[in-house]
């Protein structure tokens, strides 16, 4: 009777669907060395933004970090480079406060088990180029960490669908507006390249995300515009469109 199976579970299929359907990025230009770390994503926003969302943010990193600094004034970029760890550092604050206090809610009513998923958890083993690609991989852990925690919460009724949905649908962009933002950034710092005249190079000067966007996760950056080097601001479609006209 303990054999008996009276529902159809998850094998592993989820996650080749996932997999299947997302541009893979191209790292064969890439020469640097990687650190590889474990990574387990078990909610299906983690897995779908670490799938959609961590190599393209890496190799756009990569552009800005290393690329740029081949034809561009070091301080320039690394003011980028800072924009770019500061947004993530509100977005890792926001994260761990939603955590924080999803996990206070546990203990004011008592609450001692998390919801699971039954689909089954997606394990890789991630190279990481750099320290923005360490934090942005955190940033996924993170959000993965919250998502069965606001699940449980709201099998409790310890706070409603709609509250859950607004939480998760505020924490999802904010996280998208990271990459989304690193991705304009290599944009403006490629075009700057360009207007000096030749471009990088062996295709280079293109960024991964241009290559592979799929249409849905970022959004093109004006012409007219380029990051700016002193931060970011947010744009109507959550996007951290960047509103400093470009230097001839």
């Amino acid at each position: 009777m303990a054999d008996i199976q009276i529902v159809k579970v998850d094998q592993g299929g989820v996650n080749a669907r996932i997999l299947a359907r997302e541009t893979k990025a191209d790292f064969r230009r890439i020469e640097a060395a990687s650190l590889k770390m474990p990574a387990r994503f078990t909610s299906a926003e983690g897995k779908r933004f670490f799938v959609r969302l961590f190599n393209t943010q890496q190799l756009n990193a990569h552009f800005i970090s290393v690329i740029a600094r081949t034809r561009l004034d070091h301080e320039d970029v690394a003011k980028v480079e800072t924009a770019i760890r500061t947004q993530m550092e509100a977005v890792t604050g926001k994260l761990n406060e939603a955590i924080d206090g999803a996990e206070a809610l546990f203990k004011a009513n008592g609450i001692t088990s998390i919801a699971t998923y039954d689909t089954v958890p997606l394990d890789v083993e991630v190279g990481v180029l750099s320290s923005s690609g360490r934090r942005f991989l955190e940033v996924l852990g993170k959000l993965d960490q919250l998502m069965p925690l606001l699940q449980t919460l709201e099998i409790h009724e310890v706070i409603t669908t709609q509250a859950v949905d607004i939480q998760r649908a505020t924490l999802k962009r904010q996280v998208r507006n990271v990459a989304n933002g690193t991705r304009n950034f290599a944009m403006g710092l490629r075009r700057r390249m360009n207007a000096l005249g030749g471009g990088e190079g062996d295709g280079a000067g293109e960024t991964d995300a241009e290559r592979h966007s799929g249409g849905q996760e970022v959004a093109p950056l004006p012409d007219a515009l380029v990051p700016a080097a002193n931060g970011v601001e947010g744009s109507d479609d959550g996007s951290k469109a960047v509103e400093v006209i470009e230097q001839a």
